[in-house]
């Protein structure tokens, strides 16, 4: 097979691709096979029935049409990976000439000849990581830090009282709404708990709560935020039935003992203030990860596919039932084009850097996945292998791991100037290296026993806790 590439713009390809006689004959014989056992033919058996009768009853076009429409999948994604291209969309294919449409001495049957235009993947050179550096902030836990925490905490051992007082920002209030449109009313709630501030509800509610006395009612203009009159102005009276404000417990000995396993409120401050602190460097390592992914796109021209982020937006457009919604196209766009960027240029990184994934890192990131959409392991991975989507999380790891190895080639440093240690987060080449090995070991162990399957010992008895 011949296949040559035009490269039409950045991002998209030409691919010319010429087939032989002999590279199609596997699919004419399949396609003969296929139509001898759905037709039937006076005086010969189902799946029986010869070529020449075939060509006489069906047609030698239909088989050839046939015959190529099976192959042509597979002869394209053999010059996708001849011509070493990264497809990112599906490529719009033209035949531009058709074999054996009539009997022919053997060699002069002609050839399949197609053209597919796709949107690939642009070519883009990263910087050098060795002499890039990224500023991140300081890890420092201040007594506010550790009294906001205190007072989360203190929340949720604290009770609702009544009050004899207008309502203030903080309290919670029984309301009754009633929401109409030109004098008709469209909704009604009852006795509904909201806590003022919290902004959940109706915008303007907030404000026209405030200052509201239990009995008191008021009335304001607002956008309706669901139903069948969704984004339509409406005019809102709402009746504060009832005023309440949470008193919190005091800060002492007794209250860190209800609250903790600590016995005295300076150990469970300092309990707090540590924690404080592993946030605080859990979220450096987020910020290292952010600003190297926007230093690196700073420093490079990356072209996206024009026609894969219209899909996209479509997609996203439909799903929410906007299409005609132009505002929202636009953000949506910007949005699709940011994501398809970065996505190009970790996928790129992760080349350069030459990540390869193992299959316990990728059941790592199966199990924590089906525990966000709580489904069984098992039944999450199956689901995902069914509709063809495993490479998609290969990649997904792939690229995060990538940025992880990247954060260790960069320098990392906080305001002062000093290098700050991420290795919790991101991991090190040594547990990178040991992990290989571990992996190349199973991978042997499979290889000298068939039967010792590593996704059933991943996900057996032993795992039934990680199930739950």
């Amino acid at each position: 097979m011949k296949s040559a590439v035009e490269t039409l713009d950045p991002t998209k390809v030409k691919l010319t691709v010429e087939v032989t006689y002999d590279e199609l004959k596997p699919s004419i014989d399949h396609a003969y096979q296929h139509i001898a056992e759905q037709v039937t033919v006076p005086g010969f058996r189902k799946g029986k029935v010869p070529p020449r009768i075939i060509d006489q009853r069906v047609g030698r076009p239909a088989v050839i049409e046939h015959a190529v429409n099976e192959g042509l999948s597979g002869f394209y994604a053999e010059a996708v990976r001849e011509n070493k291209l990264r497809p990112m969309g599906q490529p719009a294919v033209e035949v531009t000439q058709v074999p054996g449409l009539v009997p022919a001495a053997a060699g002069e049957e002609g050839e399949l000849h197609f053209t597919a235009e796709v949107e690939v993947r642009p070519e883009i050179t990263l910087p050098e990581l060795d002499g890039l550096s990224v500023t991140v902030d300081d890890v420092e836990v201040s007594d506010e830090d550790v009294a906001a925490r205190l007072d989360a905490l203190r929340e949720r051992f604290g009770s609702l009282v009544g009050v004899d007082r207008p309502a203030e920002s903080g309290d919670f209030v029984v309301i009754d709404l009633t929401a109409t449109i030109d004098g008709e009313q469209i909704d009604q709630v009852s006795g509904t708990s909201y806590q003022i501030g919290s902004g959940n509800m109706l915008e303007g509610l907030d404000e026209a709560l405030v200052g509201l006395s239990s009995g008191e009612t008021t009335t304001f203009e607002t956008e309706l935020a669901g139903g069948d009159r969704k984004g339509e102005k409406a005019l809102v009276s709402v009746t504060a039935t009832g005023v309440k404000e949470r008193q919190l417990p005091e800060v002492d000995d007794e209250f860190a003992q209800l609250a903790s396993e600590f016995d005295t409120i300076d150990e469970l401050k300092a309990d707090l203030r540590e924690q404080a602190g592993r946030i605080k460097a859990s979220n450096q390592a987020v910020q290292a990860r952010d600003l190297l992914v926007e230093k690196l796109t700073a420093e490079v021209e990356i072209p996206v596919p024009a026609g894969v982020v219209e899909a996209e937006v479509h997609r996203h457009l439909e799903s929410e039932g906007r299409l005609e919604d132009d505002e929202h196209r636009a953000e949506v766009t910007e949005q699709a084009q940011t994501a398809l960027r970065n996505q190009i240029l970790l996928d790129t990184l992760a080349e350069q850097l030459d990540i390869k994934v193992s299959q316990s890192e990728l059941l790592d990131y199966l199990v924590s996945a089906s525990r966000q959409y709580g489904m069984d392991p098992n039944t999450f991975i199956t689901t995902l292998d069914q509709q063809g989507q495993i490479p998609a999380m290969v990649a997904e790891v792939a690229r995060s791991k990538a940025l992880a190895v990247a954060l260790r080639r960069v320098a990392v440093v906080d305001g002062s100037g000093a290098a700050v240690d991420l290795s919790e987060f991101i991991g090190t080449d040594e547990e990178d290296a040991a992990a290989d090995q571990a992996d190349a070991a199973a991978e042997a162990a499979v290889a000298a026993d068939p039967a010792t399957d590593v996704s059933s010992v991943a996900f057996g008895e032993d795992s039934a806790d990680e199930k739950a």
